[in-house]
């Protein structure tokens, strides 16, 4: 397959798609509700799936008999949903990068392709991911970019907008966003990516993802180098 206009760019997402961690995040945000008197339902949790983490406890409070109860300290709840995850992402064994993620950026970056992550966590759990992977360190990412550092989360563009400015890519369409969950595939499109890859072996089935807007579904992100001919 040949694409065009050529990929000048890939914005990989990162829980579920670059990093293995076993489902934390939403048993972190069922955890921290649970702390609050609060039980999800999974299909809830389903629905939140890789946007902002913060609007994503907003919406589960929001759906439930304890909105009232609940909003008021909806920050409070956050820091502590925040605070979990650092800790897990800090030191549990479970947490490791995806198979191959770091052999994809390796091929890309050798084909002159940037690589990008963004990612629905703030910078604080972000960063903790990427310098636990040395994915910085090692010189295979060009940039990330996370929820809290743009106006909108997934599934606006705008974090996808925002990596555009600091790597200098002007066509979308030189773009392929590549993740596991419904909201990056709408990312993907809202962002007008000319390439939008789902990974069906994260956090949602190949039969959730169909149902969204994309171009390919790939198991991991080892296989993406191949779909790209690089």
């Amino acid at each position: 397959m040949r694409i065009e206009p050529p990929i000048e760019l890939v914005v990989f997402d990162m829980a579920g798609t670059t990093v293995a961690e076993g489902g934390a995040v939403y048993e972190c945000l069922r955890d921290t509700l649970a702390d609050n008197g609060l039980e999800i339902p999974a299909n809830d949790l389903q629905e939140v799936k890789g946007i902002d983490k913060y609007d994503a406890l907003r919406i589960l409070i929001e759906k439930s008999d304890m909105r009232e109860q609940l909003l008021p300290g909806l920050d409070a709840i956050h820091e502590d949903f925040v605070e979990r995850m650092i800790e897990y992402y800090r030191a549990d064994p479970a947490v490791g990068e995806a198979p191959g993620a770091s052999e994809t950026f390796r091929r890309l970056r050798q084909a002159g392709v940037k690589v990008a992550l963004n990612t629905g966590f703030s910078r604080d759990i972000a960063q903790t991911l990427i310098d636990r992977l040395n994915w910085e360190r090692d010189e295979l990412i060009d940039a990330s970019v996370t929820s809290d550092e743009v106006e909108r989360g997934r599934p606006y563009p705008d974090m996808i907008q925002r990596l555009m400015l600091k790597l200098g890519v002007t066509d979308p369409r030189r773009i392929a966003k590549v993740g596991d969950t419904p909201a990056d595939l709408l990312e993907g499109k809202n962002a007008g990516c000319g390439l939008v890859v789902g990974v069906t072996q994260g956090s949602c089935a190949r039969e959730q993802l169909e149902k969204f807007p994309h171009d390919h579904l790939i198991g991991t992100v080892a296989e993406l180098p191949e779909l790209l001919k690089v």
